[in-house]
């Protein structure tokens, strides 16, 4: 992943050659600026690599279009983030039931319930974002990414806008709910004892990966 610069190219992600299996958790650290979060993005495509492939679930994600990119990721791919990007004009049931909705799902409403009942929200899904706390706003996001049972959670630093506390709760659960559903996760953080609790650690360091 190369940017062009005034002063010239930029390399992001230089060589990065990881392979992940299906149903593992993998965490990814390094320090700020190494391409974590640059590397989630490729494998969720919403940038595009310079070169190379990204390979997800079978599909080479450089040869599609942005229609069938997001079709891919409806399908396939759950994205929780550090910011909760949830709708505040939505409730906490609507938020849930977003990416269901857009899949036409036939039963979104009551599968994104389900979410929330998961996360334990199961009462508090006619709440506004606004009317939720941090750690319940992250869960709200949790059951969005799980509502439609993807194959793939990408999860960028969950806890970062999160107390010590609810923090460790939100992960307690993102974890339970990868055991569950069987889900391959895959975890950016700076949490190293949260890290060690994957199946893998990979370190990243100037756009490159020590797997």
């Amino acid at each position: 992943m190369t940017l062009t610069a005034g002063s010239g190219p930029v390399n992001i992600l230089s060589g990065v050659n990881l392979r992940v299996a299906q149903g593992e958790t993998l965490a990814v650290v390094g320090p700020s600026g190494s391409g974590k979060t640059t590397m989630l993005m490729l494998m969720a495509g919403l940038e595009r690599p310079s070169s190379g492939q990204v390979e997800v679930a079978g599909v080479d994600l450089t040869q599609l279009g942005e229609d069938a990119l997001s079709r891919f990721r409806r399908e396939h791919l759950g994205i929780v983030f550090q910011a909760f990007h949830l709708i505040p004009t939505m409730t906490a049931l609507e938020n849930a039931a977003l990416p269901l909705e857009f899949a036409h799902h036939p039963n979104a409403k009551s599968r994104a319930m389900e979410a929330l009942e998961q996360v334990g929200l199961g009462q508090r899904g006619d709440h506004y974002p606004a009317q939720l706390s941090g750690g319940e706003q992250q869960r709200v996001a949790l059951a969005r990414a799980f509502a439609a049972r993807p194959r793939i959670i990408l999860a960028d630093e969950p806890t970062g806008n999160l107390d010590e506390e609810t923090g460790a709760r939100v992960m307690e659960l993102l974890f339970a709910l990868q055991a569950e559903e069987k889900t391959t996760l895959i975890l950016v953080t700076h949490d190293r004892s949260l890290a060690e609790r994957c199946d893998r650690v990979a370190t990243m360091h100037s756009g490159r990966m020590e797997a």
